[in-house]
């Protein structure tokens, strides 16, 4: 990869056969710079995007099965609400000429993430980097460590802002 004016220039052609890119987003301040990345990229090389939000999933109670009403209800309208930021993501991406699909699943999400990458044939994955310390990445981890670790296709990674 090289730089040409403050931004990355890939050495890919349409030709490499790339179909789609699968973007994970989490709606935080680096969203924004995942999705221009995603589309220069689908744009240079003809290719579609999958826009893919993992929610957590629902606490385990114990001495509960599915989790107490109040906690199921709470879930669901975040759900809902994820769901609805989506789709708008997805109507931003498509306004910019680039085709694109929405996919809102639940579960761990590093684990998800690379079941999606696998099951749609992705030939590449964008995501974003929150750029927190090492410290933090020695004990919580971090998922795109976890993307990068796993992944079978080329994995392009998008620091957070005011970090190169």
């Amino acid at each position: 990869m090289e730089t040409r004016a403050n931004r990355p220039y890939y050495f890919f052609s349409k030709e490499t056969n790339m179909k789609t890119i699968l973007v994970p987003v989490d709606f935080s301040d680096t969203t924004t710079p995942v999705l221009a990345e995603a589309e220069l990229l689908a744009k240079a090389l003809g290719c579609d995007l999958v826009l893919l939000k993992v929610a957590e999933p629902e606490p385990d109670f114990v001495g509960f099965e599915p989790g107490p009403q109040t906690v199921r209800a709470t879930v669901a309208q975040d759900f809902r609400a994820e769901h609805a930021r989506l789709d708008d993501l997805k109507a931003v991406v498509e306004a910019n000429g680039v085709t694109a699909t929405a996919m809102h699943v639940q579960g761990p999400i590093v684990e998800k993430i690379l079941a999606q990458a696998a099951e749609r044939s992705a030939t590449m994955i964008v995501m974003g980097s929150h750029g927190h310390g090492a410290f933090y990445e020695l004990l919580v981890g971090s998922i795109t460590q976890g993307v990068l670790k796993d992944a079978k296709c080329p994995v392009v990674v998008v620091p957070a802002a005011g970090r190169t």
